[in-house]
Formats: C-alpha cells, structure tokens, sequence
C-alpha cells in the first residue's frame, strides 16, 4: 500500500525542490517504492491568511506553481491563521493566490502523480493520459475556510494541527466534518494506538499525522504560540511568545524530535501504522534551513545505499544555498 508525504516549505524550499525532483523522477529506484509525495506545502512571507510558522518563503509564485505543475504535485497553501476577522477576507495578496493555485497541476502519464484520490482526466485516447492534481489549503479559520470554498472552489481542505487537538473525541468530530478531505491531529495523540485503531476505514484515510514534531510533549501553551504567530502574520503588534519547553534554548535538532514521544519515524510507518490503514503523514520545518529538510527527504524517502548520491547531487548544485 503506497504512503503519502506531505513535505514542507512550497514557497520557502523552491530552490531545494527544484533540485530535489528531477531526481525522484528520474531516479525512483533511489527511494523506497511505496512512498510518494503527496503535496508540498506552505506560504509566501506577508501573508496575512498565514500562520503556524511565520512565513519567509520569498519564491516567485508563477514559478512555484510551475514546478508543482510540470511535477503533478498538489501544491497546499498554508493558510491557517487563526485569528482571521471579516475585514482580512480581502486581502488583495492572499486572493491572487488563490486565483492562482486553483487550478491545480497537471502531469503527462509515465510523471509522477500526487494523490491517489486526485480528479483525473484523460486525453484523447490516442494521446498520453494527463492527470489533473488538485491543490489544496490548509486552514484553522472557520470563517476563511466557508470564505474560500466559496469563492474558489476548486480547493480541498485540511484542518491544521493548529488547533491543537488533543482530546480524542473533538479529535473524531473534526475528521467526521465533510469539509475537510484531511485532518492533522495534535503530535500528542499519535500514539493513543487503541484508540487509532478503532477509527473507521473512512476516518483513518483523513488521518495526517505529524511526525516529526521537536516541541516538548508536555507544553502547555502550545496554542498561544501559533496565536502568537498568527498576531504577527497579521501586522499586529506583539510581543514574541516565550516558550516554556525546558530545551527551548536548543532550537529544532533532527536528534531531538527523534526521541519526542509522538515522533513517528520510517519504521513505525511501515510495521505500525501502514498496516493498520493509515495513509498520509506530515512532515514539518518551513522555518528551518534547506540543510535540514534535506535530511527529512533522505531519512524518510530514500533508502539508506543511496542517501549518499542524493546528498551529493544537491551539495554539488552551486546554484543552492543549504544554510
């Protein structure tokens, strides 16, 4: 059964991505067979609709959306800010984006194609098959969510680990809400196994875990970070949130996450939670280096003899800058 990555950083790994998937095309023998990308995501810096990490992705979006076209990606736009009032409905950037991604990417046969619950549309039968991938965006806001269904339907909807959903019945409303085709949880119900497993066949293919979450398990204050986050996406004056982790002074380490009770790694995807019929899981780090998601692309894609030759190609590209 084929697994789903939905990686980071649409607008702020660019560079990184347009090296990256020439060689998951070209050299799918490189990674393991049963995984595929199934978006990336993220958002542009001044973006008002933005939040969970403050956005700095400064790529062209005509060309970001390029790549994820000539690739059959579904691009998601990371619009969950949570604080959204009436008035910010009409920011002028966010809906120009919009317009933007709707459509979707489009992948000749013998591409790669993202999802496998994407509309497709064929050719003439005579011709190659193409895909049509639809995009996708991620949102907290309720009141952006009905905003953009409406005006621009052409979008599936996530509803964003910012919620912070830790109580597991809140957790199986929000998945049974036919708005959202994809649900990311909390880090900290990953493993309430018992309780996972009795989800329904249609619940868990809503399921996207997060997993490589660095925050500590025990935090408290989890969501006035990404209120605070989404105050400064906004424009509005702040101060910036403390955090109360004991290993705050640490920053993001890859060694760190790894020992984080809810870190989900490449062997529980495939022994764990594959065959209990979970499908998609997340990985974060739109505010990390390029170095960095590197890693995360090698760790949970590539197999092991030929993580070497991928570092090599991407180090090797002198147009990248990796820290």
């Amino acid at each position: 059964m084929k697994i789903y990555y939905h990686l980071p950083g649409l607008f702020e790994f660019y560079d990184l991505y347009k090296a990256f998937l020439p060689l998951f095309r070209e050299h799918r023998e490189y990674f393991y067979d049963w995984c595929e990308i199934g978006s990336i995501y993220g958002a542009p810096n001044d973006c008002i609709w933005g939040g969970g990490r403050v956005g700095f992705g400064d790529a062209e979006s005509r060309k970001v959306a390029e790549l994820m076209k000539e690739y059959g990606i579904s691009a998601r736009l990371t619009f969950s800010n949570s604080l959204i009032r009436k008035e910010h409905l009409d920011d002028k950037k966010c809906n120009k984006l919009c317009e933007m991604f709707e459509s979707g990417a489009v992948s000749n046969a013998g591409k790669m194609h993202a999802i496998q619950d994407a509309d497709k549309s064929r050719e003439n039968p005579d011709t190659k098959e193409m895909y049509t991938v639809q995009n996708g965006v991620i949102v907290h806001s309720d009141l952006l969510l009905n905003y953009i269904k409406t005006k621009y339907p052409g979008y599936y909807f996530v509803s964003s680990t910012t919620k912070v959903i830790t109580d597991f019945e809140q957790f199986k409303a929000e998945l049974d809400r036919d708005e959202f085709r994809y649900v990311v949880p909390d880090f900290r119900l990953n493993k309430q196994f018992d309780k996972l497993n009795a989800l329904s066949s249609a619940q868990k293919q809503k399921v996207e875990f997060l997993c490589n979450e660095c925050c500590w398990f025990g935090c408290y204050d989890r969501k006035k970070c990404y209120e605070n986050v989404s105050q400064k996406s906004l424009g509005e004056n702040s101060e910036d949130h403390i955090c109360v982790s004991p290993m705050a002074q640490r920053g993001y380490r890859f060694s760190d996450a790894m020992k984080n009770p809810g870190f989900i790694g490449i062997e529980d995807i495939q022994d764990i939670y594959t065959p209990a019929g979970f499908r998609h899981f997340k990985i974060e780090g739109r505010s990390l280096g390029s170095a960095l998601i590197l890693e995360f692309l090698l760790y949970y894609m590539t197999k092991p003899e030929h993580q070497i030759k991928i570092r090599e190609e991407i180090y090797l590209d002198s147009s990248l800058d990796l820290f």
